[in-house]
């Protein structure tokens, strides 16, 4: 069966952010993409210059009647990220609860951007649209540490901190929460950076199989953008080939993180020459040179089991 994901995010004309980012490894690992382009700007604005449009909720609303006008509106999977607009937001909910009307089975991944390391950048009125309406419908959630504290209002300093977030953030609706990355110490040292993973699957007899992981991810000192738009588009797909196995999910969406990561580290010093910062533009992902990596990663990262049980 063809698996077909409906993708609500950024478009920019040159580099890798959103959609750019998401589509070309969805359709690498056999996946049709259609896109709705929630901005069009020239690049990401991490750039000394950036033009384009914004994409309204009426006119999304648009595009949605005519897929659905056409009898085309049945999805297997949907995935958002950035939105800066409360009725832009409001208006993917209502998208969203009627497409899962038309396919129950459907699963909703949710990057619920909204800011890193202490500070939002997105207004502070979308956390409630986010907490009350957005995270509800969602199956898979990939928060950073910062937006997991937002959306919990828990602050997390430890490990266990970390466990409580995810199981709160369960008992709000998703499945699977990954949080993407945190400042907890590695047992690695400072050169690595955790993550954790918590799924809790709940089988038609009602018992509950539940797995937690961790995961120390090589740290590189760069900024890079997309990389959270490319992250929840391979844990995506690669918790849609193990449905029952995030540790192998996770390992195999790091693992591609880190080649992408590396290549485009090595190419963007190469370019900008000893002693000297890589500009946006020297920066901007290796997508398309990492395609092998992509479709088969060699496993870098491995996972620890810290809870495991069925009840």
């Amino acid at each position: 069966m063809e698996c077909r994901v409906l993708s609500i995010q950024s478009h920019v004309v040159r580099g890798y952010v959103g959609n750019k980012s998401a589509t070309f490894p969805l359709q690498v690992l056999g996946f049709e993409v259609d896109s709705i382009n929630s901005v069009q700007f020239s690049n990401h604005t991490g750039y000394a210059h950036w033009k384009g449009q914004v994409l309204t909720a009426d006119e999304l609303n648009v595009l949605y009647e005519g897929i659905k006008l056409n009898k085309v509106n049945r999805y297997d999977y949907i995935l958002t990220g950035y939105s800066r607009d409360t009725s832009f937001l409001m208006t993917v909910v209502d998208i969203i609860q009627e497409l899962k009307k038309a396919n129950p089975s459907l699963v909703y991944v949710c990057d619920p951007v909204m800011g890193d390391q202490g500070a939002m950048y997105v207004p502070e009125y979308l956390l409630p649209v986010y907490r009350d309406n957005v995270v509800p419908l969602a199956d898979i959630l990939t928060p950073n540490q910062f937006e997991a504290e937002l959306l919990t209002g828990r602050k997390i300093t430890t490990e266990e901190d970390a466990v409580e977030v995810m199981n709160l953030l369960h008992k709000m609706g998703p499945e699977t929460v990954v949080l993407t990355s945190t400042d907890l110490p590695s047992r690695r040292g400072d050169q690595f950076l955790v993550a954790l993973g918590s799924q809790k699957i709940v089988k038609p007899d009602g018992t509950v199989t539940s797995q937690i992981i961790c995961m120390d991810i090589p740290k590189v000192d760069a900024v890079f953008v997309g990389t959270g738009d490319l992250f929840a588009a391979l844990l995506l797909a690669w918790t849609h080939h193990y449905p029952k196995d995030l540790k192998a999910a996770c390992e195999k969406t790091v693992s591609v993180m880190h080649h992408v990561i590396k290549r485009t580290i090595t190419y963007a010093n190469e370019m900008a020459g000893p002693g000297k910062r890589p500009s946006p533009a020297q920066l901007e992902l290796r997508m398309v040179q990492s395609k092998a990596d992509i479709e088969s990663p060699a496993i870098v990262v491995e996972a620890k089991v810290l809870q495991k049980y069925s009840h």
